[in-house]
């Protein structure tokens, strides 16, 4: 077993990501295990049957396969920004049900053909909608749950960035003037680049990756 628990991800996964951000804030290092999504190592399922990042391993071989629980169980350890403050369920469940179904429609609507109401929603208009609703809220302070970046942030801010990115042009334009700053912001970030960083598909032998802030500081 490894002397570190083992994270599954895949670096442009938006779950993952923010379950890197929420370990790497906690400064809590992992074996990192990128994966290609097309050609998924075995390991993957054997820890977990959904075989979909991220999955954490802890080194008494519990399982944690779900982005938030990931967050969660790392700044339980440790949250040296209080970022549990902002752990807002009703939020973050707007994101991940809603936005979520409208950004995937929009961004891939060829997989959602079979679907009774298939091209009758302008999902891209329905996610603005609710970007919309996040830019008032960031009109009455710096972060979403207050002045500094908490859970809530780093929960949303993977999603809204592929929504973005999918026209970056079309996103620009539109008339949000606290949340693309906020945007942008997180986008700049020293925390963001530092999860970010690329790494070859994991098969088993290979050399262990240390992930987290120690092993970056090391390794600079």
């Amino acid at each position: 077993m490894s002397a570190l628990a083992v994270l599954y991800s895949f670096r442009r996964c938006p779950y993952a990501m923010r379950a890197r951000m929420a370990l790497w804030i906690a400064g809590i290092a992992v074996e990192l295990r990128e994966v290609k999504l097309s050609d998924k190592p075995p390991e993957l399922s054997e820890a977990s049957a959904k075989a979909t990042v991220p999955v954490l391993v802890l080194r008494d071989s519990v399982v944690i396969d779900e982005s938030l629980a990931i967050m969660r169980w790392a700044l339980g350890r440790n949250d040296p920004e209080n970022w549990l403050a902002g752990d807002d369920a009703e939020l973050i469940a707007r994101a991940d049900g809603p936005f979520k179904h409208h950004l995937d429609r929009y961004k891939y609507p060829n997989r959602y053909e079979d679907e009774p109401d298939h091209g009758t929603i302008d999902h891209r208009a329905q996610g603005l909608a609710i970007l919309s609703e996040w830019d008032a809220r960031l009109a009455g302070s710096k972060q979403l749950c207050g002045s500094t970046r908490t859970l809530a942030d780093i929960a949303l801010f993977p999603f809204i960035r592929q929504f973005g990115n999918h026209d970056r042009a079309w996103f620009d334009a539109q008339k949000l003037p606290h949340l693309q700053p906020w945007l942008a912001a997180h986008l700049s970030s020293d925390l963001f680049a530092s999860v970010m960083p690329k790494f070859d598909p994991w098969r088993a032998g290979d050399a262990a990756i240390v992930f987290g802030p120690t092993a970056a500081a090391e390794q600079a």
